[in-house]
């Protein structure tokens, strides 16, 4: 076999080699990756720190809700607080997200952290502050709105995620966290 040729073929070789490492990689990202609005880095509340919700919400139900600390449905975070603690054991969480969107939330991330950690004594994950509607939209409550075709109608507004990504439900702010229906569903859920 002439040099160029052997050449040739141990190119071909590393190439194919490559190029099978590659599928298997991309294999093992599709098979480690998600599926649904939970997707991206974000900051957490009055934080520098980021989290990755696709890591955050593998293999979980979770309840996303966007939040606002000066709202009539504020009261909610206990019962949310609440539902976390029951069922955080059996892979459910609630995500809080922060919002302003309808002009209830403190201008201070500062503010919004004492209102959900020291009065409300909140230990599930929440988001800096983002908006829930319109042209800026956190990316997370986009993939919401797509996936489900209702934006929310005020604070409090939930979507309850299974652990394939697929939003299970939508529940308007009045449905309280201990409301009979989203239990069900989250009971069925996990």
């Amino acid at each position: 076999m002439p040099a160029h040729a052997e050449w040739i073929h141990q190119f071909r070789s590393i190439i194919m080699f490559t190029s099978l490492l590659f599928a298997l990689a991309m294999n093992d990202a599709v098979a480690q990756g998600c599926e649904g609005p939970l997707q991206g880095e974000q900051r957490l509340l009055r934080s520098e720190e980021t989290v990755d919700l696709c890591e955050l919400g593998r293999d979980k139900v979770t309840l996303v809700v966007n939040t606002a600390s000066e709202c009539g449905f504020t009261g909610q975070f206990e019962g949310l607080q609440a539902l976390y603690e029951d069922y955080n054991e059996q892979g459910f969480q609630v995500v809080g997200f922060p919002s302003d969107s309808f002009r209830q939330e403190h201008g201070d991330e500062e503010e919004t952290a004492e209102v959900c950690f020291i009065n409300y004594g909140v230990t599930f994950p929440m988001m800096a502050t983002s908006n829930v509607r319109g042209k800026d939209v956190n990316p997370v409550f986009a993939e919401l709105i797509t996936a489900t075709g209702q934006t929310p109608r005020w604070n409090f507004y939930k979507y309850l995620v299974g652990r394939d990504g697929e939003v299970l439900g939508v529940y308007p702010s009045t449905t309280r966290p201990d409301d009979q229906s989203l239990l069900r569903d989250i009971a069925q859920a996990l």
